[in-house]
């Protein structure tokens, strides 16, 4: 499955031709607020959405926690992109729209390493174990800042039994900085997103982690249209645009599965 993710994924720029239909003649303005690990795919997109409407994106990207909490505490946005267990607390308090909640993306857990670097075995389980005792540094997102892969990271350390032996050769950074870090050469490992690492010049993604230590629930990435929306009829063209087969190319060209409807 990981092999076919990244099939074509350097030909993004050119297949997002034809024209957009449904949208709203009426040039405006929408606010986006997604987690970091959808900018990869969501900055080709927002762009060519706006070429083919004439609508403007404003796109925004933190953590999903901190998207989560932005968008509780008040703050107004027309779409929210976020992966389900962020999303599914602002359904329940009301914050997305009714009927809008639409499935955009879905992702799995991998492993990169500086590009050239050997590639460790993470082909089971204990495979993944023994290589990341074995790794003298790795570098994952911090999951106290909100982060889906940080949490789920630390979750299958924890599972493995070696959070103790892993804690002083660990670097935690605030979300998506794993990339540069990884191109540096600063740490030897690092448990990331694909689509985040997929084309940066000096990382080399290893694979998936086994499909035993997968969430095959949370890295479900969600849109919906905000409860406030300032451009509820345009916020909803958006979302329907990244249903359609030459954005769910894109999104697969970034090292994701597309969503349905």
């Amino acid at each position: 499955m990981f092999r076919r993710w990244f099939v074509g994924a350097t030909v993004v720029v050119g297949i997002l031709s034809s024209p957009l239909p449904g949208t709203d003649a009426r040039a405006a303005e929408i606010k986006v607020l997604s987690a970091v690990a959808m900018k990869a795919a969501l900055d080709d997109l927002s762009s060519e959405f706006e070429r083919r409407t004439g609508h403007t994106v404003k796109m925004a990207y933190a953590t999903a926690g901190i998207v989560r909490d932005r968008i509780r505490d008040g703050e107004t946005v027309d779409v929210a992109i976020l992966p389900r267990s962020a999303f599914d607390p602002l359904l329940t308090q009301g914050k997305i729209a009714p009927g809008t909640a639409t499935v955009v993306a879905r992702s799995l857990v991998a492993v990169a390493v500086p590009a050239g670097a050997p590639k460790p075995d993470i082909s089971t389980v204990e495979a993944l174990k023994r290589s990341l005792l074995a790794a003298k540094s790795v570098v994952y997102p911090d999951p106290t800042k909100g982060g889906a892969t940080g949490i789920h990271a630390a979750r299958v350390i924890e599972r493995l039994g070696i959070t103790a032996e892993m804690k002083a050769k660990t670097m935690l950074v605030p979300g998506s900085e794993y990339a540069e870090i990884l191109a540096k050469r600063e740490a030897e490992l690092g448990i990331v997103q694909p689509m985040v690492v997929l084309g940066v010049p000096g990382v080399e993604l290893v694979g998936p982690l086994p499909a035993e230590l997968q969430n095959t629930t949370d890295f479900v990435f969600w849109a919906g249209v905000g409860a406030a929306a300032k451009e509820a009829e345009v916020a909803s063209a958006f979302i329907r645009y990244l249903l359609a087969p030459d954005a769910a190319r894109a999104i697969k060209a970034k090292g994701m599965e597309p969503g349905s409807e």
